[in-house]
């Protein structure tokens, strides 16, 4: 099976759920780092782990699919 195949295939509703909590974590970090106010340099780096954490979380459980 293709990448594309696996891309395009449904996602089983367990995987959804970590994918959407990969987004949300994403998007907390990325609020973080994008901040008007100083934060100290340990929140800003946790949210750059936060973002990368979140973003491949996301692409990896989109990735799975359903047995037939």
């Amino acid at each position: 099976m293709s990448l594309k195949e696996r891309w395009q295939s449904k996602t089983p509703t367990f995987w959804k759920k970590v994918q959407r909590i990969g987004v949300a974590c994403g998007i907390v970090g990325a609020a973080i780092v994008s901040a008007p106010i100083a934060l100290p340099a340990a929140i800003v780096s946790v949210s750059g782990y936060l973002i990368v954490a979140g973003s491949l979380t996301a692409t990896l459980s989109q990735l799975t699919k359903e047995d037939k």
